[in-house]
C-alpha cells in the first residue's frame, strides 16, 4: 500500500493495536491525535515495520484536517468519548476527509447500533452511508478489557463485579480480536467494503459465569454482586470514581444487557481473521496479574 491509513484514536485500547498490526503487515501508518507522540513512542526506527508518521488531529479543528488528510485513501475512525453531537463535532472532519480524498473509512462502532438510531455511532453510520465514502462497520461486543481497566480495583480489591446487568448474557469479546479485523479491514478494503462485521466472544455468558472464570483462574472466590441502577451508579461515583457521563453510558450498557440485548454471538472474527476468538477463561488466564493482590 503507497498509501498511509490514518488511525484515529491510535492511543487508545483498539487504536494501539491497530497501528501495531498494520505496521507489523508493511502498512504506513499516519497516527492522528491532538498530542502527537515523539519518535521513541511511536518507535519509528523499527527495521521489521512499516513506516509511521505522527501528525496533530482534532475532530473540532479545521485547522488540523489538511495536513492529516493529505494523501490519505483509507481512515480508521474512533469517536471521542467526550464527543456525543456527531453532527457537530465530527461530520464536518469526515466531509473534509471526503473531499480531500479520503476514499474508503472503517469506522469503530457498536453491537446491535442498528437498533438503536439515537445512539452517536449510529449517526455516524446513516452519514457515512449516504456520503459517498466507502465503508467498514466493525461493530464489537462488550470488550473484555473493561473487566481489567474499569472493574479492575473491584476485582482485585474486594473479590467482586458490580454492574447492573442483572441475569442478562453478554457475548463478550477481546481488543485484539476486534483490532484484528479492523486491521484485516484497512489493509484489504476491496474485501470488505461496505461491510458490517460484528465481532463477538464464541459464547455469551452472565456476569455470575464470568465471576466463577475469574475464580477458577485467580484461586479465590470472586462473586457477582448484581446490584440495581442506583446502587452501580453510587458505587461507580464513590468506588471507581467514575465520571457523570461515564456512569450514565456504562449503565445504559449495562442495562442493555440486563435487556437480553447483549447476548448475541457470531462467527465474524473467525470469517474475517481466519482464528477462533478467545474466550473469557482464557483472557483471564493472561491478563490475571491485574487482579492479583
Amino acid at each position: 500500500m503507497d498509501h498511509p491509513v490514518l488511525i484515529t484514536g491510535a492511543t487508545g485500547t483498539i487504536g494501539s493495536r491497530v497501528v501495531e498490526g498494520l505496521r507489523s503487515a508493511g502498512v504506513p501508518v499516519r497516527v492522528a491525535t491532538r498530542h502527537p507522540l515523539s519518535a521513541s513512542e511511536v518507535d519509528s526506527d523499527r527495521p521489521d515495520t512499516a513506516p509511521i508518521e505522527t501528525v496533530r488531529f482534532d475532530f473540532t479543528d479545521p485547522d488540523t484536517w489538511s495536513e492529516a488528510f493529505d494523501g490519505v485513501k483509507t481512515a480508521f475512525i474512533v469517536r471521542p468519548p467526550q464527543v456525543s453531537n456527531v453532527r457537530r463535532d465530527m461530520i464536518p472532519a469526515l466531509e473534509a476527509a471526503r473531499d480531500a480524498g479520503v476514499q474508503h473509512v472503517v469506522l469503530l462502532s457498536l453491537q446491535g447500533v442498528e437498533a438503536t438510531p439515537f445512539v452517536p455511532h449510529a449517526k455516524l453510520e446513516a452519514w457515512i452511508r449516504t456520503s459517498g465514502l466507502h465503508w467498514t462497520f466493525v461493530r464489537p461486543s462488550f470488550f473484555m478489557e473493561n473487566l481489567s481497566g474499569v472493574h479492575a480495583s473491584d476485582v482485585r480489591d474486594r473479590d467482586r463485579i458490580v454492574v447492573p446487568a442483572g441475569r442478562g448474557r453478554t457475548s463478550f469479546v477481546a481488543a485484539a480480536d476486534v483490532a484484528a479485523v479492523a486491521i484485516a479491514a484497512l489493509a484489504h478494503t476491496d474485501a470488505h467494503q461496505d461491510v458490517a462485521w460484528t465481532p463477538t466472544g464464541s459464547e455469551a455468558l452472565t456476569y455470575k459465569e464470568v465471576a466463577d472464570a475469574l475464580s477458577a483462574v485467580l484461586g479465590r472466590d470472586i462473586t457477582y454482586a448484581r446490584p440495581g441502577v442506583w446502587r452501580y451508579a453510587a458505587h461507580a461515583r464513590r468506588a471507581l470514581r467514575l465520571p457523570w457521563a461515564m456512569v450514565g453510558v456504562t449503565t445504559a450498557l449495562y442495562s442493555v444487557a440486563r435487556l437480553g440485548k447483549a447476548a448475541g454471538v457470531t462467527d465474524d472474527v473467525r470469517e474475517v481473521t481466519g482464528i477462533a476468538p478467545i474466550t473469557v477463561k482464557q483472557w483471564a488466564a493472561e491478563h490475571q496479574e491485574v487482579w492479583r493482590r
